[in-house]
């Protein structure tokens, strides 16, 4: 089985085990990471102002090559953690395209492709640690780049792994979630921040036919 596994910014370095199981299963699995709150702190360290818009990043001329930086540090630490089976792909340098959203700046919305390095890469048993910076360079969010890279190269699962065991409502863990009714609770504002691009993409990527999981959270069409 071919998996992506998204890994958030805040549990990239502590959920290397789950990378490892899920290669010693058998499975070939791509890894994207995320960043947010190592971006929020260079940022701030560099006197930028932080802001989002439904859990996109405003990233203008200044805020890019800061999130570039710290998006890279975090991926290769990330590879570090993983060890020599790693091997660290950056969205940019290997064809991963996006639709910029000019009223974010140089932010863009990922689009399905499958890039030859990260083929190749599965080829030669490896793990393809991919850091979400689209072509431009723009900045992409992370967990839109994990399905579009899913549906890209053909994944059959997707693996949202956070800080929080899954998806709440009303205070309450939900085991399953339909598409449906995640677009309509999204549609009602039923959530906010992060949780609202990690749904959406949850969403797309079960439309598609992929499994998908946030946490313990099933997200099926």
């Amino acid at each position: 089985m071919r998996v992506l596994v998204k890994l958030g910014g805040r549990v990239a370095r502590d959920a290397v085990d789950l990378v490892r199981a899920c290669r010693a299963a058998g499975d070939e699995v791509v890894v994207v990471h995320g960043a947010g709150p190592q971006i929020s702190a260079a940022l701030r360290a560099h006197g930028i102002e932080v802001r989002f818009v439904d859990g996109r990043r405003v990233t203008d001329a200044a805020t890019l090559p800061v999130v570039r930086a710290a998006s890279l540090a975090v991926g290769a630490e990330l590879c570090a953690a993983l060890g020599p089976e790693a091997l660290h792909l950056v969205g940019d340098e290997i064809g991963l395209e996006a639709v910029r959203v000019p009223a974010l700046g140089f932010v863009g919305t990922p689009l399905a492709c499958r890039p030859t390095a990260l083929e190749d890469a599965l080829a030669a048993s490896r793990i393809p640690v991919v850091t979400p910076v689209a072509v431009g360079p723009l900045n992409v969010n992370a967990d839109e780049a994990a399905a579009a890279l899913a549906a890209g190269v053909g994944a059959e699962r997707v693996l949202f792994v956070t800080d929080v065991p899954g998806v709440y409502l009303d205070g309450s863990l939900l085991p399953r979630l339909r598409a449906d009714r995640a677009a309509e609770l999204l549609d009602a504002g039923a959530f906010e921040r992060g949780i609202v691009p990690k749904l959406l993409a949850a969403v797309q990527a079960s439309r598609l036919g992929l499994r998908v999981e946030i946490g313990e959270t099933a997200v099926v069409a």
